[in-house]
């Protein structure tokens, strides 16, 4: 199995985080359009966060900061050590499906309870892959 294809989770994250971050982008913007809200009232976080109601996008943006960190250094952890296999693979592309959905959520209807079952299976997927990377590293 190519040790590159460990990257292609990584490259679809990259893209995840991308494309929430436009969206972000879109919703200030908009509503900074909408409300005539100068952009020197949002220069801080706080005073952004007491202008622009819908953080919605923004929030899921430092989300994507968070869990998947662990997520891409384990992907590097595994193609260093000569674990790119199927089951890393298939964790790893859980792990992008997941976060795809839990993104999805948050940004659109935000139903609280959906998108924790997501965040939990999904952070239940990376302790997984890691505990895999574990085993593999410490009896080879």
């Amino acid at each position: 199995m190519d040790a590159r294809s460990i990257y292609l989770p990584a490259l679809a994250m990259a893209g995840l985080t991308f494309a929430v971050w436009w969206r972000m982008y879109f919703m200030r913007i908009g509503q900074m359009k909408r409300e005539r809200i100068h952009p020197q009232k949002v220069a801080t976080s706080a005073q952004a966060s007491a202008l622009l109601t819908d953080s919605r996008a923004a929030d899921n943006f430092s989300n994507l900061f968070e869990l998947p960190v662990l997520f891409y250094v384990a992907l590097v952890v595994a193609a260093q050590i000569g674990m790119v296999d199927g089951v890393s693979l298939a964790l790893s592309w859980a792990f992008v499906a997941l976060r795809v959905a839990h993104s999805w959520i948050h940004v659109t209807y935000n139903k609280v309870m959906h998108r924790f079952a997501v965040y939990v299976a999904g952070g239940m997927v990376l302790w997984l892959l890691w505990a895999y990377l574990a085993v593999g590293l410490l009896s080879g």
